[in-house]
């Protein structure tokens, strides 16, 4: 297969969707004028409010969302396949006030190619003191999900994710061959683990790793890492965004390199059954 142009899109999002859509679309027009077939937009692109009544504000599904709307438009204007890294929409579960985290895959038409929900939330202390309850407002999913693609079968996660390998094991072994992860990471996890977790889920899965971050000083007070990075399938980063300010990385996806890997360490096929621990 020949190898594929992308870009990664580096974003600080801000709060509300028109202003959202706005910070966005110059950076996927460059990376579409740059040559990138597939382009990929961080976690949270159509808003980042972390207060739960402005957030509900906005909150709608995301067939009516006025980012995502404008984001499918773009991608078949541009001809390009867009990865929503994710919006923050309604999750359609009667019952459940909370919304989804949910990542878009939209084809070079504009339809939407595969949708997937944040599986794991984000519920921790960190040492420095900051305390976050995703579990509060975002309704986890409950499937993993590998869309197909004209390049080979893309496995889709988010953020969080990153730290449960099962999941990226189940993709690759689904036939994944790049997997993304959209993030907004915090500055304190960022620096201390993002790259070697995003180069440890490459070594682990033999797979291209795409991961389109949030980055800087946001609107509702957060701050996040930045720091986008693609990681080739032997566990080498092939590019990256050494900071935290908005962006378009660049990169070609070689996917003869995930075939070299596999043959090299064949470790998708040697899963054994095993009892315990007890």
């Amino acid at each position: 297969m020949a190898p594929l142009p992308i870009a990664l899109i580096q974003t600080r999002t801000p709060a509300s969707p028109a202003a959202s859509f706005a910070h966005v679309e110059p950076l996927i027009r460059e990376a579409a004028a740059g040559g990138a077939k597939l382009i990929l937009t961080p976690e949270a692109t159509n808003f980042l409010i972390r207060d739960k009544d402005r957030r509900d504000a906005v909150l709608t599904t995301h067939d009516q969302d006025e980012t995502v709307a404008r984001l499918r438009d773009l991608a078949r204007e541009l001809g390009v396949w867009l990865l929503i890294g994710s919006a923050i929409v309604r999750s359609g579960h009667q019952g459940d006030d909370r919304a989804a985290n949910r990542s878009l895959l939209i084809d070079d038409r504009g339809g939407i190619a595969a949708a997937y929900d944040k599986l794991h939330v984000f519920d921790v202390d960190l040492p420095t003191g900051e305390r976050w309850r995703e579990s509060a407002t975002i309704r986890p999913g409950e499937e993993a999900v590998v869309a197909d693609t004209p390049w080979g079968r893309l496995g889709l996660t988010i953020c969080y994710d990153i730290r449960f390998p099962q999941l990226y094991r189940a993709l690759a072994k689904a036939g994944a061959v790049m997997i993304a992860v959209p993030a907004a990471f915090t500055v304190p996890t960022g620096e201390a683990h993002w790259e070697t977790l995003l180069r440890a889920r490459a070594i682990e899965t033999g797979c291209w790793i795409l991961a389109p971050a949030q980055a800087g000083a946001h609107e509702d007070g957060r701050r996040t890492w930045g720091r986008s990075t693609v990681v080739a399938p032997w566990g080498e980063v092939a590019a990256k965004l050494d900071h935290d300010l908005p962006g378009v990385l660049f990169a070609t996806l070689d996917f003869d390199a995930v075939d070299r890997a596999r043959a090299a360490i064949p470790q998708l096929a040697h899963d054994r059954e095993f009892a315990g621990p007890r």
